[in-house]
């Protein structure tokens, strides 16, 4: 197995002007937990490593990518939600935008005890989507890749954003907390339980919401 040097090389050499392909769920990069970052490759090629994770979850479309999902098991993730939705949907979803941002070797610890269940996806499992019940703010900390570390409080929807990829991270997909009887296709999502907040949804399948 290549070494997560050689493995960001490779990528950054084959997909210089594009976008790296996705892995999906069920390959094992996503079960591990990923090695943190600790200068494997240098300044120049971590940034490009990081434009080329900021342009493929931009494609995807996505608000966050780790590194794993491209196939590399290092602690780096990438976030950016534009979040252009409804002002009513926003405040019920406390979802507002958050400027992207790279997070190098990053955790978070739970802000007080309120938690809250929204629908969310993921780029690895296209074509399904299910509840989540989430911290509703944490605290975070991580480098940015210039090597300043950060420690920074998230709520809402970015609080969600910030914990899905950290997760990613740990080898931890969002289908692993989910409320199981909430799975959907998007399509029937779509068709059915896209309201602000999940209670209309949560009643009909019975399952349980934060």
């Amino acid at each position: 197995m290549s070494s997560v040097k050689d493995q960001i090389t490779e990528l950054v050499e084959k997909y210089r002007d594009g976008v790296a392909p996705i892995v999906s769920l069920g390959d094992p990069v996503l079960r591990q937990v990923a090695e943190p970052f600790d200068g494997q490759v240098d300044d120049s090629v971590l940034a490009e490593f990081v434009e080329l994770m900021r342009r493929t979850m931009k494609a995807a479309p996505g608000v966050g990518l780790a590194a794993p999902q491209i196939g590399v098991p290092v602690q780096i993730a990438v976030l950016e939600d534009p979040a252009t939705i409804q002002e009513e949907i926003a405040e019920a979803r406390h979802r507002y935008p958050l400027a992207f941002f790279a997070a190098i070797n990053p955790d978070y610890r739970p802000d007080g005890h309120k938690r809250r269940g929204f629908y969310e996806g993921c780029l690895s499992m296209p074509g399904y989507t299910g509840v989540v019940n989430r911290h509703f703010a944490v605290h975070a900390t991580y480098t940015d890749p210039t090597g300043h570390p950060h420690h920074k409080t998230f709520t809402g929807w970015q609080a969600r954003i910030v914990q899905h990829e950290t997760d990613h991270l740990r080898g931890t997909v969002y289908v692993d907390k989910l409320e199981p009887r909430s799975v959907s296709t998007t399509s029937n999502y779509s068709a059915n339980w896209n309201d602000p907040v999940p209670t209309r949804a949560a009643k009909a399948l019975r399952f349980h919401l934060d």
